[in-house]
């Protein structure tokens, strides 16, 4: 009977959670969608080199948190910054900000953990890409950047990013094209999530998540962390599962240290920025993806 209960808990938590992140995967999408039509690749490159201008990592968080671009193709557009005269500081504020601000990670933070959690992973992670471009250039890291050239090259996470869109009304179908595309791409990754948060909300003990990663438990959120960096793990596929380990116990800062962790430094993106960053930087990037994580674990166990 119990396996029975189990089972139908399981089911009918996977249907609810995986038919609402589909749902709203598929809005957000489509308005990110439009955004890339509208203000294109060019266009950051273009405000960021512009001479004169002030609160240059500002600006550069700002873009990075508007212009949801995944690793491969962030990574291009980063070196063509750097290539292109923008200041080193905003550049790095718009790659810290670009993976930990997709409106997608903050829309699905919104729906399941609510909107307070979600303002505060917001303001936090914001602040703390415009703070680190800013040290990294008073540390002087600027020269350890590789003065190369990479090209974009489609891959499993991006859109196709040609754009031949003219009017207001092609550029509406061509986002709807490209919603399509990354759907169909990110489906499984939410379900394989929907799927696993379901198996843990059924069948696994609340006392377990509570032992083992509870508020109780001092190094839940370093090794939470730890875990996180080097864990390649769409978030997309962790939010679903955080939302069902936040319910069975697991504290708020060890599931933001691992979110963090998880999407501001995955292998992939590490070993992209390898080929342009010298190891010192790459060490830096890594290590302070790192300290954000456990800051930001530690900081909503005290708000929360």
């Amino acid at each position: 009977m119990f396996q029975i209960n189990s089972l139908a808990a399981a089911g009918k938590y996977f249907m609810v959670i995986a038919g609402e992140l589909l749902v709203l995967f598929i809005g957000i999408s489509f308005l990110i969608a439009l955004l890339q039509e509208f203000v294109p690749e060019e266009t950051v490159r273009r405000v960021l080199t512009k001479p004169g201008r002030g609160w240059r990592n500002v600006l550069g968080a700002a873009l990075g948190a508007v212009t949801p671009f995944c690793s491969c193709s962030t990574i291009p557009i980063l070196v063509g910054l750097l290539n292109g005269g923008a200041p080193f500081g905003a550049s790095m504020s718009f790659l810290l900000a670009s993976p930990l601000l997709n409106p997608v990670i903050l829309g699905l933070i919104l729906t399941l953990m609510g909107w307070r959690v979600a303002l505060i992973y917001g303001v936090f992670t914001f602040l703390a890409a415009v703070f680190t471009g800013a040290l990294w250039e008073r540390l002087g890291l600027a020269g350890e950047f590789k003065r190369v050239r990479v090209v974009q090259q489609e891959c499993c996470c991006c859109a196709e990013t040609v754009r031949a869109s003219v009017t207001n009304r092609e550029k509406v179908g061509s986002a709807a094209g490209k919603t399509w595309d990354l759907f169909r791409q990110v489906v499984p990754y939410l379900l394989i999530g929907a799927g696993i948060g379901a198996f843990i909300y059924g069948f696994v003990p609340e006392q377990f998540i509570v032992r083992v990663a509870g508020p109780g438990n001092p190094l839940a959120i370093p090794v939470a962390a730890i875990v996180g960096v080097p864990m390649y793990i769409r978030v997309e596929t962790m939010l679903p599962i955080a939302a069902v380990l936040q319910a069975k116990g697991m504290s708020l800062g060890a599931i933001m240290a691992l979110i963090i962790g998880g999407g501001g430094a995955s292998i992939p993106e590490i070993t992209l920025l390898a080929a342009i960053f010298k190891p010192r930087l790459v060490a830096a990037f890594v290590l302070t993806i790192f300290v954000v994580a456990v800051v930001a674990g530690y900081m909503f166990e005290l708000i929360f």
